[in-house]
């Protein structure tokens, strides 16, 4: 009795190489986009400085703390947006520094 070989369809396995690379990449948008919220809540502070907050519901040290959160806030959404362009261009530096291509 002869045994045939059963049908077996070869595939290539995909290289360690790239998921390391997806997973560069990934990580270097993200910190691109960390990096442009940060960036833009900072030269959005000196813009509410120079606010007065009198009134029954104004002032104290509790709005500072939350001042200071809803520009954090603001840079994120401004940045997940679509940004300044500051995140393309620190993406693109991380990538050349990291020896990928962008």
């Amino acid at each position: 009795m002869g045994y045939a070989a059963a049908p077996v369809e070869v595939k290539a396995l995909p290289s360690m190489g790239s998921s390391l690379e997806i997973a560069r990449r990934a990580a270097a948008k993200k910190a691109a986009e960390d990096f442009e919220s940060v960036f833009v809540s900072q030269m959005m502070e000196p813009m509410f400085q120079g606010l007065k907050t009198d009134g029954m519901f104004g002032g104290g040290s509790g709005e500072q703390v939350f001042r200071s959160l809803m520009i954090q806030e603001v840079g994120k959404e401004i940045s997940a947006g679509g940004g300044i362009g500051i995140a393309d261009a620190v993406y693109g530096e991380m990538l050349r520094m990291q020896g990928l291509k962008a």
